[in-house]
């Protein structure tokens, strides 16, 4: 597949500014067109743009025509907006009104589906986790960067105001220096979950919502693990784990000597939270990852900030939004989303060796 590239020298590059302003004028709403009609994009993020104040839906990819006219009715899209999964890079291509695209669609598809659609010059807003490896991920990248089109990771809990106020507060040494950070996030799976399946999903429940604890680390501390050891198992040998672990517990340790523990699970309910415990006191959120229903608490005192869903979705929308016209690189750009694959696929090394991995 051949990627349109930008070959326009600095003098016309600079020309060109004002007449995409044109085109994107701030009263103007960024057009983003959803590939994958599944729970998180019309229960979630639909919902989301339609709250936002910058954005809106302008088109639709599904291998399901009657779902795909329910929501272009629904969200107001022509149908000659709705296309198929095998042409619709092709005629999205000259479609003026779709700016951006929202990836939702199964892990494996992530990186094919980000490709095409930056090949046909559009923006892409992929849903986590960004690909099922690394090398998918620096292929993301590329192709964005050869398109000369942004790529941003749907890390909403980075824009969320709870989780930005914890963060203030674990770097400025409101609770003294960072010692230990705890984090959990799991959940009972169903029989016959496309997450079940390895192909599609990559890996179990650290790929879906372990990635929150390792994301909660991060952020908390503003470093990356140098080392990490980890231990998967299977307990319910009812079928559902033929192909993904079940239960997995890991550590981290980082530059500044910080240790953490996270666990995540597809065979109990663990309700979701971090604790950052410091010299001086303790931030901790439970639950820190719902949609909604967040809670904050910092030294012991209720600091919760009201956040009802979808805004975690109209917010992310928005940002990415602000950062097409702005022409600026997002808050978790695909570079994000590499970093957690590489640790991820650490951890699953630590798994199988049963030792610690150390990270480059």
């Amino acid at each position: 597949m051949s990627l349109s590239r930008r070959s326009f020298s600095a003098t016309l590059a600079g020309a060109a500014a004002p007449a995409l302003k044109a085109q994107q004028p701030s009263s103007r709403k960024i057009g983003y067109c959803i590939i994958g009609l599944g729970r998180i994009s019309m229960n979630e993020f639909m919902p989301g743009v339609e709250k936002s104040e910058h954005c809106r839906i302008t088109g639709l990819v599904s291998g399901h025509p009657e779902k795909a006219q329910k929501m272009a009715a629904k969200y107001g899209v022509p149908a000659t907006s709705i296309y198929s999964y095998e042409d619709f890079d092709r005629k999205m291509a000259s479609n003026p009104e779709i700016d951006a695209v929202y990836v939702a669609l199964p892990n494996s598809m992530h990186a094919e589906y980000t490709v095409r659609s930056a090949g046909a010059g559009k923006h892409v807003l992929c849903e986590k986790p960004m690909a099922t490896s690394v090398a998918e991920a620096q292929q993301m990248i590329a192709a964005c960067k050869s398109a000369g089109k942004k790529l941003m990771i749907a890390y909403r809990c980075q824009l969320e105001p709870n989780t930005l106020k914890a963060q203030q507060a674990a770097r400025s040494g409101q609770i003294g220096r960072v010692e230990l950070i705890d984090s959990s996030f799991g959940f009972t799976i169903a029989p016959g979950e496309w997450r079940l399946n390895k192909k599609l999903a990559g890996g179990g429940p650290l790929m879906d919502v372990g990635i929150y604890c390792l994301q909660a680390c991060r952020i908390m501390s503003g470093e990356d693990p140098v080392e990490v050891d980890a231990r998967w198992n299977v307990l319910d040998h009812d079928g559902r784990f033929a192909e993904v672990e079940e239960n997995l517990v890991w550590s981290m340790r980082f530059p500044s000597g910080l240790l953490t523990t996270c666990n995540t699970s597809y065979g109990t309910n663990t309700g979701g939270w971090f604790r950052v415990y410091g010299s001086k006191g303790m931030i901790e959120m439970q639950p820190a990852f719902s949609y909604d229903g967040l809670k904050l608490q910092i030294n012991g005192k209720e600091q919760t900030v009201e956040d009802h869903n979808p805004m975690q979705f109209a917010r992310e929308a928005d940002h990415f939004a602000e950062c097409i016209r702005q022409d600026k690189a997002p808050k978790t750009a695909g570079e994000e989303g590499q970093t957690d694959l590489r640790i991820m696929e650490a951890i699953y090394r630590s798994c199988r060796e049963q030792g610690p991995v150390k990270l480059a």
